[in-house]
């Protein structure tokens, strides 16, 4: 894995390079990690003309969420000297006479940028913008991996909730169960905070869980996901509770269904990001549903639960093959609840027979 470590950080410098930059600080911690192959609590990373070196303000301690170090990267401790690795690494920029740094505005603050200008007051700095996270939007085929056992323990986890007995139990109690098994399958933890809607919570995006207990004929809606070695996937579904579902939630439910089969469909190399929006959108808004859509269809994933590219409807810029993104439309109808359906997928060529689907838990109503 070094080598890959070193690719990234080899373009990356380039990129820099044609920029008229001299040398890249790269602080946020997802970016950190992809150009390293660990994270840290507080490491930066400096990609310098010829050497590149991590700086923390205290050493690696080798737990999993961290992830693995390349063992070639430089790595200074501040441990014991106190002060920011931020600025440490400016001042390592300026005294091999680098003349301009690279920066990522959008994650330093106002008064870590002042502490970098003042430590290094010849140095030119300048803004990297979202060069990394673009570099990061098309996975290789080992990310694509620990994806793929992400989406699997994902799977597994809320195959054995749906053969448990649910009514009568919260939401929290649900959510909470849902996450241990995450990490009984070998997960390092959840991807983002378990969601579970019952009666008229259910279909609410990210909706946070109460003390609502399930009850016969309510929807039940899951969104929930892996960490696998810092990749993080999605599945969201819904279900009914102990009985035979009403014509209304199976009218609701089709409908969902529907408009996520056509989202998934879209997904192919070349596709405008708001062409597969409108794909999945259009179902709802024809049934009726507009008012009650959530600004995005999708998103992409990987070392973030929430990275590009945003399938929205004005959203700039084509899919590229070996991108994952999610795709999950719902509709909530405020008092009845309503219903989500969410899955993470890797675009694929036509050729290679289309997306691949990651998130394979059956999305058939089923009557729990």
């Amino acid at each position: 894995m070094s080598d890959v470590y070193a690719a990234r950080r080899g373009l990356l410098r380039d990129r820099c390079a044609a920029a008229g930059n001299a040398a890249a600080l790269i602080t946020r911690p997802a970016n950190v990690r992809y150009l390293s192959g660990a994270s840290p609590l507080g490491a930066v990373l400096l990609v310098g003309p010829t050497e590149d070196a991590m700086f923390c303000a205290g050493a690696p301690t080798g737990e999993a969420d961290e992830g693995r170090l390349d063992e070639h990267l430089r790595v200074t401790v501040l441990a014991g000297r106190g002060g920011d690795p931020a600025v440490a690494a400016a001042d390592a920029a300026s005294s091999v006479r680098a003349d301009s740094l690279a920066v990522e505005e959008h994650h330093l603050t106002v008064a870590r940028h002042r502490a970098l200008r003042s430590v290094a007051p010849r140095l030119r700095l300048a803004d990297l913008g979202n060069a990394v996270e673009q570099q990061r939007l098309v996975k290789d085929e080992g990310e694509i991996a620990c994806l793929r056992i992400a989406a699997e323990i994902a799977d597994q986890a809320l195959g054995e909730l749906l053969e448990s007995i649910l009514v009568g139990r919260t939401e929290r109690h649900l959510a909470l169960e849902l996450e241990r098994r995450l990490v009984d399958h070998g997960a390092d933890g959840p991807a983002f905070p378990t969601s579970v809607g019952t009666g008229p919570h259910s279909g609410r995006s990210r909706h946070r869980p109460s003390d609502r207990r399930v009850e016969e004929g309510d929807f039940l809606s899951v969104c929930l996901g892996a960490n696998y070695r810092g990749y993080r996937c999605e599945i969201g579904r819904t279900f009914v509770i102990g009985t035979t579902p009403a014509d209304w939630q199976i009218e609701l439910y089709d409908c969902v269904f529907t408009a996520q089969r056509a989202g998934r469909e879209a997904l192919l190399p070349g596709a405008a990001y708001r062409e597969v929006d409108h794909a999945a959108r259009s179902v709802l808004d024809s049934a009726g549903h507009a008012e009650a859509l959530a600004p995005w269809t999708g998103h992409g994933v990987g070392l973030e639960i929430d990275e590009d590219p945003q399938l929205a409807p004005t959203a700039m810029g084509k899919l590229d093959a070996c991108v994952p993104v999610t795709v999950e439309p719902g509709v909530h109808l405020p008092g009845r609840g309503g219903v989500r359906i969410d899955d993470t997928l890797v675009v694929r060529p036509e050729a290679d027979g289309g997306p691949e689907l990651l998130t394979i838990t059956t999305k058939e109503l089923l009557a729990l």
